[in-house]
């Protein structure tokens, strides 16, 4: 495995909401952002990986071929985190009683 360069993790929680959910509208909303900022946040993770991973059509959005794929692999990877996260995450006991 190479130490290629990582894109933004806010771009990657943009698309992988867009993707689950295949609207900007309702990724932006869960992630509490404006849409445009979940489009530029595409827009910017599709140049770094050099594909579209997004067909963008009047009524909507939906996943090309290689982003459903990229979907998959992320969508794991932000489930894993999260399951990590929650694991080492210790509750907060400073407003205890």
């Amino acid at each position: 495995m190479s130490n290629a360069p990582l894109p933004p993790l806010n771009r990657l929680q943009a698309f992988e909401a867009a993707g689950r959910h295949e609207s900007f509208l309702y990724a932006a909303a869960e992630l509490q952002v404006s849409p445009g900022a979940v489009s530029r946040h595409v827009r910017l993770l599709e140049q770094f990986l050099g594909t579209e991973l997004f067909v963008r059509r009047s009524n909507g959005v939906t996943l090309t071929p290689a982003g459903n794929r990229y979907a998959r692999s992320v969508s794991r990877i932000v489930r894993d985190l999260r399951r990590a996260t929650a694991e080492v995450r210790k509750p907060d006991t400073a407003l205890g009683p």
